[in-house]
């Protein structure tokens, strides 16, 4: 005789099954980017939109966010996580804080460290492409964004200190990084 714990399971097993598989058939709720505009500090990218918030933002914030990066984006295209890093910027400031108040670091790993590869390597991975992220990187390490590549990464997907943007630095780890950043007052972005 079948006990009631195992019957559930064996009469539960197709339903959850139908609707895991409706869920992966469903296409993906569309998102409307045609409200987004130039932020005040970087033109090109780092697109915001104008938000009624109702969280004020105290006089004399200041922000020091950490920023983490690990999917690679597809060859010859911008990586979305390192223009979120501009986004972000672009709307703090716009929301009132002086722009010498966000503070940003960018901590790259994984195949997210093809992104930041300079002209040379980047053609040489990518036969034929520019790096598109290259004049993202310079304007937001202009601006005094730290970017740093973990060490373990490069060494695994063979990329070179001398291979990396200019300004992008190497670190022992991501890990190391991060965690060196957060006793800095950084707080880690998810």
């Amino acid at each position: 005789m079948m006990g009631v714990t195992a019957m559930m399971k064996t009469l539960l097993a197709p339903a959850m099954l139908v609707a895991a598989l409706a869920l992966c058939a469903s296409p993906a709720a569309a998102q409307d980017f045609s409200k987004f505009h130039e932020g005040p500090v970087f033109k090109d990218f780092g697109k915001i939109a104008d938000v009624d918030s109702d969280m004020p933002i105290p006089p004399g914030t200041v922000l020091k966010a950490m920023f983490e990066q690990g999917d690679g984006a597809k060859p010859g295209e911008v990586n979305h996580g390192i223009d979120s890093v501009g986004r972000y910027i672009n709307m703090n400031v716009a929301a009132g804080i002086p722009e010498k108040d966000v503070r940003v670091a960018l901590v790259i790993h994984g195949k997210a460290g093809f992104d930041v590869m300079n002209a040379e390597a980047y053609a040489k991975k990518y036969p034929g492409m520019a790096n598109p992220n290259a004049p993202i990187i310079a304007a937001l390490i202009a601006h005094g964004v730290q970017v740093y590549i973990c060490g373990q990464s490069s060494t695994a997907f063979g990329i070179a200190k001398a291979d990396l943007l200019p300004g992008v630095k190497m670190a022992l780890s991501a890990m190391t990084a991060e965690t060196l950043l957060q006793q800095q007052g950084y707080v880690l972005i998810p």
